[in-house]
Parts: C-alpha cells; sequence; structure tokens
C-alpha cells in the first residue's frame, strides 16, 4: 500500500476523519479512499466527493454507518478545521453557586469561539454557564484521543458530564446515544457560528417559559415544570 507517497498534511486528515468513524483505523480508511479516489489521495481529488460515495466505496464498507459521521470525516478529509490559528480563548473565574437558575452548556468547537466542532471529531469543547443574565465560559476540555480507550464516543461523553446542553455541529446516532444517557441534551446546528450568539438565543428561552426538559435540567420544583406544560398547552 502507497502510505508513503502520502503528503504529511493528507496523513493527518486521514488520521483525524478516522477518529470520527466507529471502529475505524487510518488504514482502513486509506483502503475506503484508494477504492473511491486511487492512491495517494490527494485534495484534488477529494474535493467533488460526496457523503453517498463514501458510504458505497470499498464495497460499500462504510454503508452501515450514521451518515452525520460520515458527513464529518469526509468533511476534514476536504480540510475543514485541521489546523486552527484561532486558540480557544480565556476562561473566566467560576464557582458553584455564582449563578442562580443556571445550566452548564459544553459546545464543541475547533477555531476560537465558533461552534464548528462535530461531536467525533472536535478538539475542544467549550464549558459555558448560562443563565437568563450572564454568559461565563468557565472552561476548555481539550479531547486527548490517547486517554479514549475502545470507546471514543464515551470518552467525549464523559468529558462533558457535568453538563447539561450541548450543542455541536453534527453528532452521530450512537455517540448521540452515548451523550444522551449522560443526561446531556444535544442539540444539532450544522450552520454554526459565533458560540455565543448561540448562548443568546438560549437565555431568551431561560427568561420566559423554559420548556419541561430545560426546566427540569435548571433544578425547577416538578409543580413549576407542569405550570410551563399547562401554559404551552394553553397559547
Amino acid at each position: 500500500m502507497a502510505t508513503t507517497t502520502l503528503t504529511e498534511d493528507m496523513a493527518l486528515r486521514i488520521g483525524l476523519a478516522a477518529r470520527t468513524l466507529p471502529d475505524t483505523d487510518p488504514a482502513r480508511l486509506l483502503r475506503v479512499l484508494a477504492d473511491l479516489v486511487g492512491l495517494p489521495p490527494s485534495a484534488e481529488r477529494l474535493a467533488t466527493v460526496k457523503v453517498k460515495d463514501l458510504k458505497q466505496a470499498g464495497d460499500g464498507e462504510f454503508a452501515h454507518l450514521d451518515q452525520a459521521e460520515l458527513k464529518a470525516a469526509l468533511a476534514i478529509l476536504k480540510g475543514e478545521g485541521v489546523e486552527s490559528s484561532d486558540p480557544p480563548p480565556a476562561v473566566a473565574s467560576y464557582a458553584e453557586g455564582d449563578m442562580p437558575d443556571s445550566i452548564r452548556v459544553a459546545c464543541a468547537s475547533d477555531h476560537g469561539e465558533e461552534l464548528d466542532g462535530h461531536f467525533g471529531a472536535a478538539r475542544h469543547f467549550l464549558v459555558y454557564q448560562v443563565s437568563a443574565s450572564e454568559i461565563r465560559l468557565i472552561d476548555v476540555r481539550t479531547v486527548d484521543e490517547s486517554q479514549a480507550g475502545d470507546d471514543r464516543n464515551a470518552y467525549r461523553a464523559g468529558l462533558i458530564a457535568d453538563c447539561q446542553v450541548l450543542y455541536v455541529a453534527s453528532i452521530g446516532g450512537p455517540a448521540a446515544a452515548k451523550v444522551v444517557k449522560r443526561e446531556i441534551h444535544p442539540i444539532k446546528d450544522a450552520m454554526g457560528g459565533p458560540i455565543r450568539e448561540r448562548l443568546q438565543a438560549l437565555q431568551v428561552i431561560l427568561a420566559g417559559k423554559a420548556p419541561p426538559w430545560l426546566a427540569k435540567v435548571m433544578g425547577h420544583a416538578p409543580e413549576a415544570r407542569v405550570r410551563f406544560e399547562l401554559d404551552e398547552a394553553e397559547a
């Protein structure tokens, strides 16, 4: 196999893309790419590849995989999010209880304070404490794949286990199940954009009639959650 002819950049892309796919190492992904675009794979050959092409290549080796996972892998193969010169922002001090009626929100990010991370490939999870009146970045959790073991989705979900909400550009079904198992509510936002804009929209919800699931994570009493349901039914 002509792995020695890979450029350093393409080898990095293949390595990162393989991380987003279940039970896939770089060698397996490279075999599929060899069937799809030939060896060595190049940025030019991959530029026109679609998710359905990746799904059908290699006699359908990836046909059973989640669409979102394949989309995330293909984005990385095309160079999206591979390099970042925009580091995460600095965190602010926070002590438990500083922000009453707040929730903890994780955002998958590859660049600065942008919501552009795919769950299985994001380099960082930016963790915010959010109330109706304040947004505070309290932690930046960097993904260390060497600590992931055999279940990368479970490892990533564990990194944000203290959060109640997750914003992410995309997330596959098996990964979402791991997140939900941790009682974290995943919200996909394929458009991405500045994280604080998304959190400001969340603040509007926190200040108004929060839906029952959100009222629950905010710690509201069951009676209050029932009131939210009745109000919504009467609206």
